[in-house]
């Protein structure tokens, strides 16, 4: 069975930046499971996933616009620490989830100058062209109760509602 939209897919990858950093991989023994034509995935990835067959392996390149966007400057601020009151240890790294005007949004403190935070809220890989080097488990129908929820139940997708 060829992918396409609704079906249940099984794969392995491994995940480099353009410098061959791996950056994640699917645990051995344990594929991830997604329903395609979904959006639970990039969409570049997606994409070139569309027609494979179970047993496929392949290597997709995916440009920043089709995975985790452009990094976007605008996404960027400097906030005083008194505005952050409440959180400990502000460092470098240190993952928030921010309020906004479009709802809560996941941030990363870039850099804490005196009193001043750096703040991003672009994803860690916006910018950023990714390598995937997959291989294709398994490719089957989605259930009526997959399509009913919109996820995969079972390995590699949602045990429990």
């Amino acid at each position: 069975m060829a992918i396409g939209t609704d079906s249940v897919v099984t794969f392995h990858y491994t995940l480099k930046d353009e410098d061959g950093t791996v950056l994640e991989h699917s645990d051995p023994g344990e594929p991830l499971a997604y329903l395609h034509g979904r959006g639970h995935i990039i969409p570049g990835l997606e994409k070139e996933l569309s027609g494979r067959n179970s047993g496929d392996a392949l290597t997709v390149t995916v440009q920043p616009a089709e995975g985790y966007g452009e990094y976007d400057d605008s996404l960027v601020q400097r906030v005083p620490r008194r505005a952050l009151r409440g959180i400990g240890d502000i460092r470098a790294g240190l993952r928030l989830q921010a309020q906004t005007e479009q709802g809560p949004r996941p941030v990363t403190v870039t850099q804490v100058v005196g009193d001043m935070v750096t703040l991003d809220g672009n994803h860690p890989l916006a910018g950023k062209k990714l390598q995937f080097e997959v291989r294709i488990e398994d490719v089957r129908p989605a259930t009526e109760a997959e399509l009913e929820h919109g996820h995969v139940h079972g390995p590699g997708g949602h045990h429990a509602h």
